[in-house]
């Protein structure tokens, strides 16, 4: 088995975050290098990168942690060219 290093730099993958209603601006300092985007739809997108998968893991937590529900998530290749998502369904 071997090892591949964790992504960093211009290398880490990009997500963007879907949560359930508006999150002011002062929350951005919980979730480092990211992004808040409030929408109009009443969601808020986190948009930034992540270091590795335990990194993702660690932000989720917080998430669910903080009582956020989360609605989609998005990795996204570092040229954004493609992307693989999960939905929460209804």
């Amino acid at each position: 088995m071997s090892h591949q290093p964790a992504p960093t730099g211009p290398d880490r993958a990009w997500y963007e975050i879907r949560l359930q209603g508006h999150l002011g601006s002062h929350w951005a300092t919980r979730f480092d290098g990211m992004t808040l985007t409030p929408l109009e739809d009443g969601t808020t997108v986190l948009r930034g990168p992540v270091a590795d998968q335990a990194a993702l893991h660690g932000l989720l937590r917080q998430l669910g942690d903080l009582g956020i529900t989360l609605l989609a998530l998005h990795q996204h290749d570092t040229d954004t060219s493609t992307a693989a998502t999960t939905e929460q369904g209804d």
